[in-house]
């Protein structure tokens, strides 16, 4: 044998500690590990293996100490042991010393000649074992040779099984180093789990909030307006964000009637305090000036005035409706800002022809103080259709890359059969969405219709359709609702 190896400062602690606390120290590094019980592993296997030829023995073994057994984790040439009891044994006594064990007769040895591994079949003559220590002194198990003859091994042979110990310490820090890995890339994906249901969850909960606060921003139904069809749609280009368009249809009594549509510069909070506004200063104004463009003069002064809109601005379409006498309605639009609306009839020829309703000089509204707007008047005839419509429909993106534009829209009503405002809008959503990217920002749409009959009992007074939160709102034509 060979004479006491270095000691670290580690052991030197753990030797002034009394015997019990040493002993749990030690199962407290064991069961660090996480190495009892585990299934065969190559490295120890293969350790094992190398201790059994390089010493020439049948039988050589990787054992970890448990508290009250000696657990074999690696065994070359003894088949069927898994495990042995603690007392009295052979690794239970090299994990005492500091140095590698060496009995080269047991029977000879007080301790080893009532081993059962001595006395039982095997017939053990020779053992040698070399502690397996950790950093900080722990010996957890031993490296193990067992010959049936006896025998003497030199100082080298010692040190070889000592670097073999050292060499098992080293599996089994990798694969302690492989545990925790393992166990931090868990606890990250799990972490990364919860933040992502969170997220989610925050997302719902900002959808819903700006669903809802979407919904109070546009009416809940259009009003019906004997003689007159009625449909719109709502979209959101986000459903996380409150879009800036906006749209309403009332009355303004003595079977005169207003509508709006138009767009707030911006999304969000802002843009939704700057919507409500406008909406209900639009409504207030029309019920105190005939004349449109005196309504958007009163909104213009309105978001100036208001030193909470900052610096928001937006477009705006506003008119009014009144029975005209050969028919349908007389319509007076006034324009801030936005792109024209399209009248749309049947030609002559059957074909249908399109007109762009943008009176001369309409500027943004709430963009300056001395604002200017200009109004048109026209006869919405039976037969006839009005698109009111915000910028998402002429920013929505062809094929090619290029904006559908006012010439876009204008060229794709041309090619309709249908006068009704329900097909109008049907015909406008399904054209978005068969282009590429879909609407080019937050959709609006509107649509006004005279029917070519005459309105009988029961569709004198039309109905109107729901418009629904975002992401996408329904469309809804007059006579679906009833």
């Amino acid at each position: 044998m060979t004479g006491a190896p270095e000691t670290s400062p580690g052991e030197l602690r753990l030797r002034r500690k009394p015997p019990a606390e040493v002993e749990a120290a030690r199962m407290d590094a064991v069961r660090r590990y996480n190495i009892l019980d585990t299934p065969p592993d190559g490295a120890f296997d293969r350790v094992a293996a190398m201790a059994a030829r390089l010493f020439d023995v049948p039988v050589a073994s990787v054992t970890i100490v448990d508290a009250d057994r000696i657990w074999f984790k690696a065994v070359h040439g003894l088949e069927g042991v898994a495990q042995i009891g603690r007392d009295p044994g052979l690794c239970g006594s090299a994990i005492l010393r500091d140095d590698a064990l060496v009995i080269p007769d047991t029977l000879t040895d007080p301790t080893a000649r009532t081993n059962p591994l001595v006395t039982g079949p095997l017939g053990v003559r020779f053992y040698a074992a070399a502690p397996i220590i950790t950093a900080d002194g722990h010996r957890l198990g031993t490296v193990n040779i067992l010959d049936t003859e006896p025998r003497l091994i030199t100082e080298a042979d010692t040190e070889t099984l000592a670097d073999l110990a050292a060499v098992v310490l080293d599996a089994m820090e990798l694969r302690l180093s492989g545990l925790r890995l393992l166990r931090e890339e868990q606890q990250r994906r799990k972490a990364e789990e919860a933040a992502r249901a969170r997220a989610e969850q925050d997302t719902e909960a900002i959808t819903a909030f700006a669903t809802t606060l979407q919904r109070t921003l546009l009416p809940p139904a259009l009003p019906p307006v004997p003689g007159l069809e009625l449909a719109c749609h709502y979209q959101t280009d986000s459903p996380r964000d409150v879009g800036g368009d906006f749209y309403d249809v009332f009355s303004l009594g003595g079977q005169r009637w207003a509508f709006f549509l138009g767009d707030v510069c911006g999304k969000g909070a802002e843009a939704a305090a700057v919507t409500s506004l406008t909406r209900y200063t639009l409504r207030a104004a029309a019920q105190h000036h005939d004349d449109p463009t005196e309504v958007l003069n009163a909104l213009n002064s309105a978001l100036l005035l208001d030193p909470s809109m900052g610096s928001r601005y937006c477009t705006c379409v506003f008119g009014t409706l009144r029975p005209a006498p050969s028919g349908g309605f007389t319509v007076t639009v006034a324009m801030g800002g936005h792109p024209p609306a399209f009248h749309i009839q049947h030609g002559d020829d059957g074909a249908m022809v399109v007109a762009g309703v943008r009176p001369t000089g309409g500027m943004l509204v709430g963009a300056l103080e001395n604002a200017r707007f200009a109004s048109r008047t026209f006869h919405l005839a039976p037969g006839h259709s009005l698109l009111l419509y915000t910028d998402g429909l002429t920013e929505a993106r062809l094929p090619d890359g290029t904006m559908l534009g006012e010439e876009g829209v204008a060229a794709f009503l041309t090619t309709r059969t249908a006068s009704d405002a329900g097909r109008l809008i049907e015909d406008t959503i399904a054209l978005v969405a068969g282009l590429p990217t879909g609407p080019g920002d937050d959709l609006a749409l509107l649509a006004l219709s005279v029917p070519l009959a005459p309105a009988t009992e029961q569709t004198a007074a039309l109905s109107t359709a729901r418009t629904l939160a975002p992401p996408i709102a329904g469309t809804v034509s007059a006579d679906q609702e009833h």
